[in-house]
């Protein structure tokens, strides 16, 4: 599969077998992680695998606190009618951890240090597509509050957890979300 078919045809599941992923497979998924590009090459990531169901439960009692909140704090009544319980069924989560520390000149500009973030984003973008050529679904999650999820993962102090990719054979293939076009989101400076 190409790059430009993979992009295209990778999809945001919710719903997973129970068939377990091998080591070596989860191997691949995150070896490919670490071939995202980073400012200075700093490669400001780490990974926790997470298969156990303890943990898996903890991670979701914060995502739903943090549904909760969102309604709460936006208004938006129509995120009380979805459920995060689907995180379940994945077979494995990993989360990306960033450096601070590890970021680029960016760190010494107004604002502070960023750039790791992004990096750590490029990251779970390969993990997505390696995922997706190997016949796995995956979600990208970020419903979590990072400082609850780091003494969830008892994560060291500097260190940030920034995503979750849940991994797993997929139960259902969902629909591609609709895109908008790029050139109604591009502006050329000539």
């Amino acid at each position: 599969m190409d790059v430009l078919t993979a992009i295209k045809e990778r999809r945001s599941y919710r719903a997973f077998t129970n068939e377990p992923i091998s080591k070596e497979t989860l191997d691949q998924i995150l070896e490919a992680a670490t071939w995202a590009p980073s400012p200075l090459n700093a490669q400001p990531w780490s990974f926790v695998v997470i298969t156990a169901e303890a943990v898996k439960s903890n991670i979701i009692a914060e995502a739903e606190r943090c549904r909760e909140v969102a309604i709460e704090k936006s208004g938006w009544g129509w995120l009380g009618k979805y459920s995060v319980e689907f995180l379940r069924s994945a077979p494995v989560a990993m989360a990306i951890v960033g450096d601070p520390k590890k970021s680029g000149v960016d760190q010494f500009m107004e604002g502070g240090a960023k750039a790791y973030e992004h990096a750590c984003a490029a990251a779970v973008q390969n993990m997505l597509l390696a995922a997706h050529a190997l016949g796995l679904g995956s979600l990208w999650f970020t419903m979590f509050d990072r400082d609850q999820l780091g003494k969830i993962l008892d994560l060291p102090q500097g260190k940030t957890a920034l995503a979750l990719v849940y991994l797993g054979k997929p139960a259902a293939d969902p629909a591609p979300a609709p895109r908008k076009a790029f050139v109604d989101k591009t502006a050329y400076l000539e």
